[in-house]
């Protein structure tokens, strides 16, 4: 039997952040979290705009599941100048310990690092999570459907906009959409990675984005190579991409971002 990734990061996840509470508790967290920490906008720069622009949330990501170890030594914040120079809109930050291999530490050094908005990718399944999301100087945070029911979906993303912070609201299937679909979530993140099994295809944004509700803005994850895969997308509506892997294996990630950026460009 194929391993349940997801489950695995869920328990680990549990644990941790009984852990933290322990140490910090999420009252004093939470006092801090409320001080209002200027955010930069993350949703305003997904923005369609008239030149139907490219949007690329650049990913900066030390390890996964699946691949193991991607770059052993990742400098946080000199990728994150480099996906600012490339012409990313914003950056993500995979901040998950364990599997990822991440830290907070990348987080505040991406962002010191550059203008840019974060995003700080975690498996939040905690309002601990959020308070600490708005803490670090995160500007936005992962919300993951399949991982949330539907009252913690809009607990989470109220607790969000009482703090500032935008969010990034992951589906993989026609049930989050339907999940989500009363939330108010507006920035819907289409993975086209099964987080159970950890496979991917690149089709599953392509066949899910014409569910989505008027007014939200589609961002496909997961699986996006090179042009022809941006092209493809483009075609189904999408012009929005999170992109890690890829960008974090590139020798000039800057160049690979504007290359990916231009219309029609194939390898």
């Amino acid at each position: 039997m194929a391993p349940d990734f997801l489950s695995q990061i869920i328990e680990y996840k549990q644990h941790v952040i009984s852990k933290q509470k322990r140490y910090r508790s999420e009252s004093s967290l939470r006092r801090d979290a409320e001080k209002g920490l200027v955010r930069r906008p993350f949703i305003k720069r997904m923005e369609p705009d008239d030149s139907a622009t490219i949007h690329i949330i650049a990913e900066i990501k030390r390890a996964s599941p699946s691949k193991g170890l991607i770059k052993r030594d990742l400098n946080a914040s000199a990728f994150a100048a480099a996906y600012e120079r490339g012409g990313a809109s914003a950056i993500s930050v995979l901040t998950e310990d364990h599997w990822f291999k991440g830290s907070i530490d990348d987080l505040t050094d991406a962002r010191e690092a550059s203008t840019l908005p974060v995003l700080r990718k975690d498996f939040t399944i905690s309002a601990y999570q959020i308070y600490e999301s708005a803490v670090i100087g995160a500007d936005a945070i992962l919300l993951i459907v399949r991982i949330l029911s539907e009252n913690q979906l809009k607990d989470y993303l109220t607790l969000c906009s009482e703090l500032n912070l935008d969010a990034l609201v992951e589906i993989h299937t026609n049930d989050d959409i339907n999940k989500m679909k009363n939330t108010g979530a507006r920035l819907i993140g289409i993975n086209n990675r099964n987080l159970r099994s950890f496979d991917t295809d690149i089709n599953t944004a392509i066949d899910l984005v014409a569910a989505l509700s008027p007014g939200q803005i589609p961002v496909a994850a997961s699986g996006i190579h090179n042009p022809t895969d941006i092209e493809k997308n483009r075609a189904a509506g999408i012009l929005h991409f999170l992109i890690g892997e890829s960008l974090v294996r590139s020798p000039d990630p800057a160049n690979f971002i504007q290359l990916l950026k231009k219309e029609g460009t194939e390898f």
